[in-house]
């Protein structure tokens, strides 16, 4: 059944910004995959996510950015959008301004 009371939004619509992901959040980010990763780790995640949303921002979609042969690299960084320096993937972070952001 399609409601269409649900705003609907297209790639237009979207902002995008690279951040780098920390590898072992992938899993649960792309697949909501929480078996391999901690309770602390899984915080860390959803608090990237709500920080996001204080800042007037939905995130709607996080996906690795590929080579042309579709392969990404991690590389190791001191500085990983959340958790503690390690192995990190970029990926593009897709969000659109939250209606209460735009009034």
């Amino acid at each position: 059944m399609e409601s269409s009371s649900l705003p609907k939004h297209t790639v237009s619509d979207m902002e995008k910004v690279v951040e780098r992901i920390p590898g072992w959040a992938l899993c649960y980010i792309v697949n909501g995959d929480r078996d391999s990763i901690t309770d602390e780790e899984i915080q860390m995640v959803d608090d990237f996510y709500e920080s996001y949303r204080k800042g007037g921002m939905d995130i709607q979609a996080i996906y690795p950015v590929h080579d042309d042969d579709e392969n990404f690299e991690a590389y190791f960084s001191h500085c990983p959008s959340f958790g503690l320096p390690c192995d990190v993937v970029d990926c593009d972070v897709m969000y659109i301004i939250s209606n209460d952001a735009k009034a």
